[in-house]
């Protein structure tokens, strides 16, 4: 069987960042697994700017951010395959893959990062009542047929979620020559982020409707219109609330999902909020020696917050492969959300191996005004900071540092949020 020091599964943001760090850090035996024609991933159809702030300090658009790390890649010459769908993947780090050129093929690895990315919840999972006419398209798939293929995807247009994409492609839309009539959120918040909702609708004077859903879909051959409901608190559509929009296209942008299929017939071990697998300080999954980060890992808002993580995951596999096995697990400290934040990433730490800073990352479950974000280590504070507002849509994060450990006996790490004092709101 063939060997190869380290694998990459996924050749977008991720999957390059990842290849990238690895090879700085030494490893030369590289192999980079790609199933769409280029490198680069969702990037190539992100044809907007506003990637690279943070990473290159610059105002790029998607493809550009793409090119810089794919340059990378090529000076490095690290070895890729496009056209390449991975069909398996076990917990003794074989690969299956499957291309034209050479069939079906099984090669082996010393070490194995996922970054497959995610995919968009379909209709299917919506439950939208109505025929299953023309017209319908989840956001991502609009934004690939209109910057990539060509075509313009309708003219009268109603989008269902606030999700980031949705938001971007009601903007795009309304710049090709598109009436985008209404924006709907079944949540009494947007899921996207507040640059977003500023830039791409009220820059646009595109209405947002929170509390609102979809409850027929017009239309047999092609949709002709939706009808919009007003939801609840228990998100059932309130009877008399009902209001007709005519339009012919009808885009999703419902929430993303990590592509973790590859994941689970590896026997990793899968997080039931995120649902990415559960990773160590060092973006190991339970499987030891694969490594995940990027959106199959957890859906990220910005690119460069995905480069930085992947980076990370590249150097830890890198280690990995020099030692030639897994660090010990049994002194792992759980890492608990609580009092409003909904999942951590990663889920536990390590003090006497972890790094000497490890950012942690999460979101919250709700939107909260003038909070303290406080973390413990078993009952004791040792981090505070104050929250004005936090919602969903937006990433958070918390730097924990080595040094704190020092001279602890920690059995638990917990980050919540917790009432401001009186005089801070």
């Amino acid at each position: 069987m063939e060997y190869h020091e380290l694998i990459v599964i996924g050749g977008g943001p991720a999957g390059l960042a990842a290849a990238e760090s690895a090879y700085e850090q030494g490893v030369r035996d590289i192999l980079l697994l790609e199933r769409d024609v280029r490198l680069g991933g969702i990037l190539n159809q992100c044809i907007h700017n506003g990637f690279g702030l943070h990473t290159f300090h610059e105002e790029l658009t998607g493809p550009e951010y793409a090119a810089r790390f794919e340059k990378k890649i090529l000076d490095h010459t690290i070895s890729y395959k496009l056209n390449c769908i991975v069909a398996d993947i076990n917990a003794q780090r074989e690969v299956t893959y499957i291309n034209e050129e050479e069939g079906t093929v099984t090669v082996k690895a010393g070490a194995v990062i996922l970054a497959m990315g995610c995919r968009e919840r379909p209709r299917g999972a919506l439950n939208l009542p109505g025929y299953r006419p023309a017209g319908i398209f989840t956001a991502g798939t609009a934004q690939r047929l209109m910057n990539i293929e060509g075509y313009m995807v309708g003219k009268e247009v109603v989008i269902l979620g606030s999700g980031d994409i949705g938001l971007i492609m009601a903007r795009r839309m309304t710049l090709e020559g598109a009436n985008v009539k209404v924006v709907a959120e079944l949540m009494p918040y947007s899921g996207g982020l507040k640059r977003n909702i500023v830039q791409c609708l009220n820059d646009y004077d595109i209405p947002l409707k929170l509390s609102h859903t979809v409850v027929k879909i017009h239309g047999k051959d092609r949709v002709t219109g939706i009808t919009l409901a007003e939801v609840g608190p228990d998100r059932r559509p309130v009877p008399g609330s009902e209001e007709y929009y005519s339009c012919d296209t009808l885009l999703l942008s419902c929430g993303l999902i990590p592509e973790n299929e590859l994941s689970k017939s590896a026997g990793i071990t899968l997080s039931r909020i995120t649902n990415g697998p559960e990773v160590s300080d060092n973006l190991e999954t339970s499987v030891p020696g694969i490594f995940a980060c990027g959106n199959v890992l957890h859906v990220h808002d910005l690119v460069d917050f995905v480069s930085e993580e992947a980076a990370r995951a590249g150097a830890n596999a890198a280690d990995f492969i020099r030692r030639g096995n897994t660090r010990s697990r049994d002194k792992a400290i759980a890492i608990k959300a609580s009092g409003g934040v909904r999942y951590t990433v990663p889920q536990t730490l390590d003090p006497a191996q972890m790094a000497d800073e490890v950012v942690v990352r999460f979101r919250v479950s709700d939107v909260y005004q003038n909070k303290r974000l406080n973390v413990y280590y078993d009952n004791e504070l040792v981090h505070s900071a104050k929250k004005r507002i936090v919602a969903p849509g937006e990433m958070e994060q918390v730097v924990l540092k080595k040094e704190s450990f020092r001279d602890k006996h920690v059995s638990e790490i917990r980050i919540q949020l917790e009432e401001a004092g009186k005089g801070e709101a």
